[in-house]
């Protein structure tokens, strides 16, 4: 028996499979591009050691594809072919495999709990119940979860940084930005190359609408996200966004064709990066040429995935108004016929917030904001519940005030204003200044039409 880089037991007798364990885990933790390549070569030299296999399921599951379920399903059976052999702890992973495969998330990140309950330095349970909750909208059980743990954390321990990584971007989606930023900055501090912590410093600066700041805290760090999977897209998506609060449009689109849409993958999380970015550009009434065309297609073969609702709405801002109505009406068909079922966790979030704000998204691609309004303004109370972040999920909520400004309703959107503000720590970014001013310019003038159309 072996001990990881945590200290924890582990079924492994080879101290080269345990080096390649440590490898793994440690990539998960930096979201670092070589997870897949140690999983691999542990997978090969011990494919008997069900939490690799666990492992490799619950990643496969948060790729949020259908194509990728029964390649779950099979590492879950590999899984437990030798579950008797395996220790308690590594059981709870395994565990959390089969709960998910059954369509209970929450119940996978419940099981992480257990493990953090006798194992609290477990640092993989730890940022997989953060994650399983990030997809899950959970932000408030994200903060509990890592507060209950970091007493048991000393400064020595190596997963010391990537805890207050997790810790900054918990407390930043509960509100709490000030301190968001301070732990964020000592995450990086101690470990250079997590970029969970350095994006939560990222989701300070949008929150509070510091975009300069945000470009500031980015620049010269590149070195912290290169090493990363497709999360490195991720971070060029914030540093785009920042640009695009600034006004400085032909420095979004920049990063939008270099960086953020470097490679065309279908990757929902790429997806999203992209229709939402395309999606808020359009909205300051930029021309993004045929850049939607390529997504649009992409959407096209998605429309019937289903995994996650959170990927789905994203599917719908690439399909609505975009010649792709009969796409577009079949993801909705599915979509309700998801919620009606609501036997599972991610068919209960079809219902809600899915149902009404995928109805939203496309009466808006089709030009009828008085009854995209409806639906969204309906919705938006719900959206946490989409999964994702309040910068990833602003998306929807500005296409809400849009619709609302556009079909006239001007006191509603001011409300709307207003909470998001209020959200953002009684901060109104350049956007919502601007909206203010199109509200004000058509209340005096009667134009219900002040937003740029598509």
């Amino acid at each position: 028996m072996q001990q990881d880089i945590f200290g924890q037991d582990i079924s492994l007798t080879q101290s080269s499979l345990a080096q390649d364990w440590d490898g793994v885990q440690l990539a998960v933790l930096a979201h670092g591009a070589a997870a897949g390549t140690y999983l691999g070569k542990l997978l090969d030299g011990a494919p008997e050691f069900s939490m690799a296999q666990a492992i490799k399921g619950l990643s496969l599951l948060m790729l949020g594809r259908r194509e990728l379920q029964p390649m779950a399903h099979d590492a879950l059976v590999a899984a437990k072919e030798f579950y008797a052999d395996a220790l308690p702890r590594e059981r709870l992973y395994v565990d959390a495999l089969e709960v998910w495969l059954a369509g209970h998330p929450s119940h996978a990140a419940a099981c992480m709990e257990r493990v953090l309950d006798h194992h609290p330095t477990d640092a993989l349970a730890m940022k997989l119940s953060h994650g399983i909750r990030f997809i899950m909208g959970d932000s408030h059980g994200m903060r509990k979860s890592v507060e209950r743990v970091m007493p048991a954390y000393g400064t020595d321990h190596a997963a010391h940084g990537y805890l207050l990584g997790c810790h900054a971007f918990a407390l930043e989606e509960t509100g709490s930005y000030e301190r968001a930023e301070i732990i964020g900055r000592q995450a990086l501090w101690t470990a250079p190359d997590d970029a969970w912590g350095l994006h939560a410093v990222a989701h300070v600066h949008d929150m509070t609408g510091n975009a300069a700041g945000g470009l500031e805290w980015l620049k010269g760090r590149e070195d912290a996200w290169a090493h990363c999977n497709n999360f490195r897209y991720h971070v060029w998506w914030h540093k785009a966004l920042m640009h695009l609060d600034l006004g400085q449009m032909d420095e979004a689109l920049q990063l939008y064709d270099h960086e953020v849409r470097k490679d065309k993958t279908d990757d929902y999380r790429d997806i999203s990066n992209a229709t939402s970015l395309l999606m808020r550009l359009e909205l300051e009434g930029v021309d993004v040429k045929n850049r939607w065309e390529e997504l649009s297609d992409l959407c096209a073969n998605r429309t019937e995935d289903g995994s996650l609702i959170f990927a789905d709405l994203h599917y719908l801002l690439a399909l609505a108004g975009r010649d792709k109505k009969a796409e577009t009406s079949r993801m909705i068909a599915r979509i309700h016929a998801d919620g009606e079922r609501s036997a599972t966790e991610p068919e209960q979030r079809m219902a809600n917030p899915g149902a009404t704000t995928a109805l939203g998204l496309e009466a808006f691609g089709e030009g009828d904001y008085s009854l995209a309004f409806k639906h969204l303004s309906h919705a938006r109370k719900s959206f946490p519940l989409a999964g994702g972040s309040h910068a990833q999920r602003d998306v929807f909520e500005r296409v809400t005030i849009d619709a609302g400004i556009r079909a006239g309703q001007w006191g509603t959107v001011e409300e709307i204003l207003n909470d998001r503000c209020a959200i953002r720590g009684g901060r109104d970014d350049n956007y919502a200044l601007a909206r203010r001013e199109l509200i004000a310019s058509g209340r005096s003038t009667g134009d219900t039409h002040s937003v740029p159309a598509e």
